[in-house]
């Protein structure tokens, strides 16, 4: 699958909801969906404000993200970054979206964590506990360690989801995803940009461990062991292909440098 497809394409046609920004930020992602052959492919925006228009990048985190899970070997939402037109509130806006198929397979339905945590807790557990009695131990360690990486903000319970087959009695939690809160998401300026600490401890929605990213690594007890692959110099270039047209230069280099330096940082912890 092509990940950037830069030719604009039409999307006027598509309805999108709105739905507000679980972290409490300012702002509104918009949604839509539709069935190319049978098969149902959802697409997102990024953040939209009714005065100032698409002023967001948070489906260009979705795509670094992507691809830096597929360097650590870890299993994902896939997502295309796809340049288009489209419609909203009867206005044209050029920008670039996110596309995504559905992850549930046939016969599944979908539980957010939280409420299947509330729902099938036998005791006074707590949320990590829970999981690594189910035997998602391994999953929600490597969860922990990218969400650190990327410094992810919005990992509440509904962004956790178990799937289920009441027929075949199946259950298991779905790849991770929903990565567009992440990265320099509060930049929006160069200014801001330049002033960020790549390596600051923001206070981050948690369903799993503490609102800190940093702290919750405490969590896993063999780090090393998480990820089947390794961040190197050379990935940058993959990270970020065809972006140029999308991000500044200022803005790609920022986000490599968080990436490496976190990487760097978590390799140190390793070692201990």
């Amino acid at each position: 699958m092509q990940k950037v497809i830069t030719e604009k394409q039409d999307f006027r046609y598509l309805k999108w909801a709105h739905g507000r920004n679980s972290s409490g930020t300012a702002g509104t992602f918009l949604k839509s969906q539709e069935n190319i052959n049978g098969e149902k492919i959802y697409y997102k925006l990024s953040n939209f404000d009714s005065e100032k228009g698409i002023i967001g990048h948070e489906c260009v985190n979705e795509i670094i993200v992507d691809r830096l899970l597929e360097i650590l070997g870890v299993e994902h939402l896939t997502y295309q970054l796809i340049h288009a037109d489209v419609e909203i509130e009867d206005m044209v806006y050029d920008t670039w979206i996110c596309a995504s198929k559905d992850f549930k397979m046939r016969g599944e339905t979908k539980t957010a964590l939280d409420n299947y945590y509330q729902v099938n807790r036998l005791g006074n557990e707590s949320h990590y506990e829970f999981c690594e009695q189910k035997g998602w131990k391994k999953y929600i360690d490597t969860m922990i360690a990218v969400d650190y990486l990327i410094l992810n903000r919005d990992r509440h319970g509904a962004n956790i989801e178990v799937l289920k087959n009441s027929r075949k009695h199946s259950i298991r939690i779905a790849p991770l995803f929903d990565h567009g809160l992440s990265l320099l998401c509060s930049c929006y300026a160069e200014e801001e940009l330049d002033k960020f600490d790549i390596f600051i401890d923001r206070p981050c929605q948690n369903f799993i461990g503490s609102r800190s990213t940093y702290d919750n690594l405490n969590l896993i007890d063999n780090k090393s062991s998480v990820f089947t692959g390794k961040l190197k110099i050379q990935d940058k270039e993959t990270l970020f292909r065809d972006l140029d047209n999308v991000l500044s230069r200022m803005h790609i280099d920022k986000i490599w440098e968080m990436l490496w330096s976190r990487w760097c940082e978590y390799e140190k912890l390793c070692n201990l």
